[in-house]
């Protein structure tokens, strides 16, 4: 009986040691004291440079918030842990490292995505994973919005295509175009010839849909003369710009990244002699893409939310230049656009587990869903931070920036334009400017004279001419 007894104790004791252990493995896979947030950029290949902004800048705001005692979760005080997840700039290496991320690293949230395209394929594991995933960097609102999968788990905190083409052409319209007008006498019927270069790609094709669907929304008395695509990466764009060239057109918007664009404007400029205004999309406000263009970048237009250079005026200035110079402690250079929405998003992510008080995803998706928070270091439409109800979209306040060459430093440094609330400097329509008009369009019309003309001064002295042989004759 006593044996019996001691072999039950025994099994008892050995029962809860393996319940014990179990409790213990599963607690250090869920990570119970931490946060673990995957953040998903492209770390090596075409957009490194910009993926490796991003983790820095989510590492950055990761150590402000540990040093600040964490992230209050029901009374206990949790520190976030940051999970590399690299993208290596492809559909595959996107999908491989989000199913790294949630399967074998067990992150509580995803932050980041660049690339529409790559974030289109990779996103997918999400969605049937339920994982809550704040999109920092992927601009297409197909994103948010397709329905091919569940897209409950996406909130996008960056603007999409439809948004920076209204705010660029509303400004190209507003500004760009009267100077042009006004310095080459062009008739205000005349539509604004514009050309597009776009990624062959589900950012790129984003930027070229939302470019027309301004045009019908505002009625802009604009053509689009050109619309020419390219590959990922391409490296050579001269054939493409002559024959953008040939379509005379007077303002070239390219849809590219930042690798891309710098050639572009470089090669345009310099090989092929377009000499228009360069239009370029927000992901390349970059401290690369002012050095990388050289002096051929210059006037050129630079659409915003945020920059290395440029501080708008208003209530989160003195927190932006916080930011840029904190990061230039740590990482010796300056920070870029996308890696400050993604330093946004790891506070968008701590508030959201705060509200949620726990790290139950369907918990955190609700949270995220009804967040509203003050903005941090970009401007956003009534200072807070929120998604909408529909496609859970945050919207911001862009602003356009005129590339102009700092003689000292040799490279060219944005100088904010419009609106006119942050607005720095004037618009500069450069000499070397050419529109895309035909010769005879650009000379001044002839003033209308005020008495006969010279063909009808002619043919009423033909008919004198004649009048005087017939009475000769008759004579």
């Amino acid at each position: 009986m006593r044996k019996h007894a001691i072999l039950a104790t025994v099994l008892v004791v050995i029962a809860l040691f393996a319940c014990g252990v179990a409790q213990s493995e599963e607690t250090e896979q869920q990570g119970v004291g931490e946060i673990r947030i995957g953040v998903v950029a492209p770390l090596t290949g075409g957009a490194s440079t910009t993926g490796n902004d991003m983790w820095q800048s989510a590492v950055l705001s990761a150590e402000e918030i540990n040093a600040n005692g964490g992230v209050n979760v029901s009374g206990v005080n949790m520190n976030i842990t940051l999970v590399k997840g690299d993208t290596e700039t492809s559909r595959e290496g996107g999908v491989k490292a989000v199913t790294k991320l949630i399967t074998v690293d067990n992150v509580d949230i995803l932050v980041g995505g660049f690339s529409s395209g790559i974030t289109y394929a990779d996103q997918v594991v999400a969605a049937e994973h339920k994982v809550p995933f704040i999109i920092t960097g992927a601009s297409s609102p197909i994103i948010t919005r397709r329905d091919d999968i569940d897209t409950n788990y996406f909130f996008h905190h960056c603007p999409t295509t439809d948004d920076y083409p209204d705010s660029t052409l509303l400004f190209v319209d507003d500004v760009v175009k009267p100077e042009i007008y006004e310095r080459f006498n062009f008739s205000e019927d005349r539509p604004l010839r514009l050309a597009v270069l776009y990624q062959d790609s589900k950012y790129g094709e984003g930027v070229y849909d939302g470019i027309k669907k301004v045009i019908e929304k505002h009625n802009l008395n604009m053509d689009i003369v050109a619309a020419e695509k390219f590959k990922m990466s391409e490296t050579d764009f001269r054939t493409v710009l002559t024959t953008i060239k040939a379509s005379n057109p007077d303002v070239l918007y390219p849809a590219a990244f930042l690798n891309e664009q710098t050639l572009i404007v470089a090669q345009g400029r310099r090989d092929v002699g377009l000499n228009n205004i360069y239009l370029s999309v927000e992901c390349n406000d970059d401290p690369d893409y002012y050095s990388g263009v050289e002096n051929w970048g210059e006037y050129s237009i630079q659409e915003s939310r945020f920059g290395p250079y440029a501080v708008p005026s208003g209530d989160i200035h003195d927190a932006v230049v916080k930011f840029r110079d904190d990061f230039e402690d740590k990482w010796g250079t300056s920070p870029s656009m996308m890696g400050a929405s993604t330093y946004e998003g790891v506070y968008i992510a701590a508030k959201a587990v705060e509200d949620a008080g726990n790290l139950d995803k369907s918990n955190i998706r609700a949270s995220l869903a009804a967040l509203e928070m003050p903005q941090i270091i970009e401007v956003m439409q009534n200072g807070v931070i929120a998604f909408s109800p529909d496609y859970r979209e945050s919207k911001f306040e862009l602003y356009m920036q005129q590339l102009i060459l700092n003689e000292t430093l040799d490279e060219t440094r944005p100088k904010i334009v419009w609106p006119e609330s942050v607005k720095e400097t004037d618009f500069v329509l450069p000499d070397w400017y050419e529109p895309g008009s035909k010769a005879e369009e650009q000379t001044p019309a002839a003033p209308t004279p005020k008495g006969p003309g010279f063909e009808a001064v002619v043919a009423i002295a033909s008919l004198f001419a004649i009048a005087y042989l017939v009475l000769r004759r008759r004579k």
